[in-house]
């Protein structure tokens, strides 16, 4: 893709071409959200939520991010309440191009526990590690946090910075 591209025309081109899905979950309870520190892989070394892509087992993306949430941190969400469409283009990386579903819960069973993959710990809503996130982050999850519905875009360059993006509240 070249760099010089409008951003519009690289969304434009995914409107025929379905980005592939992944999902976020967030456990939310008494003013405290669970995030997890990446340990290897795609986004190591940064907070994030659990998540991931679907497996042929997954009848809908809520099985995607039950199955994600257990197999990184050792808890079983309860009653998910989607919060957010978010679309995420990379300019040199384009197998990274994703569409993630993010969720959010306040009920579950488990203790959130340290895994191969994450080791999760609770956060003040208000102490969030923003810089230790995904850029976009600061943008979409505190308005998720604060009960909003939102849809976003989001364009990166090779280095994962981001470059230009979007986002709107829907509800």
């Amino acid at each position: 893709m070249d760099n010089n591209k409008k951003f519009t025309e690289i969304k434009s081109e995914h409107l025929n071409n379905p980005l592939r899905q992944a999902t976020l979950i967030f456990l939310v309870k008494d003013g405290l959200v669970l995030l997890a520190m990446k340990k290897r892989g795609f986004a190591e070394g940064k907070w994030n939520g659990s998540g991931g892509k679907p497996k042929p087992e997954d009848k809908t993306i809520e099985a995607t991010a039950r199955r994600e949430m257990f197999e990184e941190t050792m808890v079983s969400p309860k009653k998910l309440k989607r919060v957010a469409v978010l679309n995420f283009f990379f300019l040199k990386k384009q197998d990274w191009n994703q569409q993630v579903i993010v969720f959010i819960t306040n009920e579950w069973t488990g203790i959130p526990r340290e895994t191969e993959e994450m080791s999760p710990r609770w956060f003040k809503i208000n102490e969030i590690p923003y810089e230790e996130m995904w850029e976009d982050d600061a943008l979409w999850l505190p308005k998720v946090l604060n009960g909003k519905i939102v849809e976003g875009n989001f364009l990166f360059d090779e280095n994962q910075k981001m470059q230009e993006y979007e986002v709107t509240e829907v509800a």
